[in-house]
């Protein structure tokens, strides 16, 4: 399936629609170009898109960045990053487990029948000669 661009229509009082219009010109793009780059807006901040009257906007007493920012400490950071230096370690040792695996597997497969003692031959039963005690 392709990516296909989906039409949205809605309606608005002329005020709004002469406001848009201006906003539109102002920046000189489409109309049709500020509702993509609100909704572009909109969804890469998941929702979180704030609309804030100009002059609010050019105080930066009242000014809060976005995204928020929060602030870590550096002992989690650390801890953060042990956690990812071990499991780093632990990928591969893991690694190098299934390599050793796999190379001892092959030498089964290559081996001779002859080479290879099946459990199921040494059988007790059969031989009376072996005693094995346990102790």
């Amino acid at each position: 399936m392709g990516n296909k661009n989906k039409t949205i229509s809605f309606r608005v009082n002329e005020d709004v629609f002469e406001t848009l219009r201006d906003i539109a010109e102002e920046r000189d793009i489409s109309l049709s170009a500020v509702f993509r780059d609100y909704v572009d807006t909109l969804v890469a901040h998941d929702g979180q898109v704030r609309v804030v009257p100009e002059h609010e906007y050019d105080e930066p007493a009242k000014q809060e960045s976005f995204p928020p920012k929060v602030e870590v400490p550096k002992s989690f950071i650390r801890e953060h990053e042990r956690l990812e230096l071990e499991a780093e370690h632990l990928r591969d040792q893991l690694d190098e487990y299934k390599r050793y695996v796999t190379q001892l597997s092959q030498r089964v497969d290559e081996a001779d029948d002859e080479e290879v003692i099946q459990l199921e031959d040494l059988d007790p039963a059969d031989d009376d000669d072996h005693t094995f005690r346990l102790g």
